[in-house]
């Protein structure tokens, strides 16, 4: 028993059908390769090409305290119960000893890495333009495959695992969002430890340290963009035959 489709409703997805099969196939013509030599030369431009990692480091200006020297002990601060109280977060409550307390910045915001900040965003529009297409071409290629039957399915298995590397390629590309988000949480963390403990030098290199390894993982990102688009483009354009006609005519089969 078959569904009635109303005529209409028919031919407006008759025209979907028809406007991502255009889309998607200029997608793979055209626009993949035309985007892998693109983030090919944004890999050889002299940002992504930094001899040395010191270069891409951000000042951080938190001056550290005068020391506070106590001669007496009977100046009025009793110190026999002024106990140190750990907490979830590390610091201390009122009446416990710990960091210094910070109320306000004394060099206004403490901004971010500006040269890594700038970076992100060139690099995030071409993630999101990846898991863009990457979905316009896996709508079309699941379009495409045909009713289920038994027997003769070589050709829909291939658009299995065309459709399978899309997908993966797009859950890939929505880690890096979010590695990226993961960065500047690690960072701010870090920052107001600084903040409260400015007399802890290893804090502060491990902020270096921090904007070196997203300097290194942005690289590798863009890498992998490209690569992805190299990869995509040659797959579906091996498989065209089979993903665009996955099944023989029987005619051609038996004789």
């Amino acid at each position: 028993m078959s569904l009635r489709v109303d005529n209409e409703i028919k031919k407006k997805v008759d025209t979907f059908r028809e406007r991502i099969t255009g889309e998607a196939e200029d997608l793979v013509a055209n626009f993949f390769p035309k985007k892998l030599l693109e983030l090919d030369g944004f890999l050889k431009e002299p940002v992504f090409n930094v001899a040395d990692l010191r270069d891409i480091h951000s000042e951080i200006n938190f001056k550290v305290p005068d020391p506070v020297v106590i001669t007496n002990s009977h100046d009025g601060l009793d110190l026999q119960h002024a106990k140190k109280r750990k907490l979830e977060d590390g610091a201390a409550d009122e009446n416990c000893q710990g960091g210094t307390k910070v109320f306000v910045m004394p060099e206004g915001m403490m901004k971010s890495n500006g040269q890594l900040v700038d970076l992100i965003e060139r690099v995030k529009p071409e993630i999101r333009t990846l898991i863009e297409k990457c979905n316009t071409v896996k709508m079309w290629v699941q379009l495409l495959i045909p009713r289920i039957e038994d027997g003769n399915n070589f050709g829909v298995s291939i658009q299995e695992e065309t459709v399978a590397e899309l997908r993966t390629v797009e859950g890939e590309a929505a880690s890096y969002l979010d590695q990226i988000s993961r960065y500047y949480i690690t960072r701010a963390k870090l920052v107001s430890k600084i903040a409260k403990y400015p007399h802890v030098e290893d804090y502060r290199r491990t902020v270096s340290e921090i904007d070196e390894k997203e300097y290194i993982s942005l690289k590798i990102i863009v890498s992998e963009l490209r690569n992805q688009y190299v990869t995509l483009h040659d797959m579906i354009l091996k498989n065209i035959e089979k993903i665009k006609k996955p099944r023989s005519c029987n005619s051609e089969a038996l004789y």
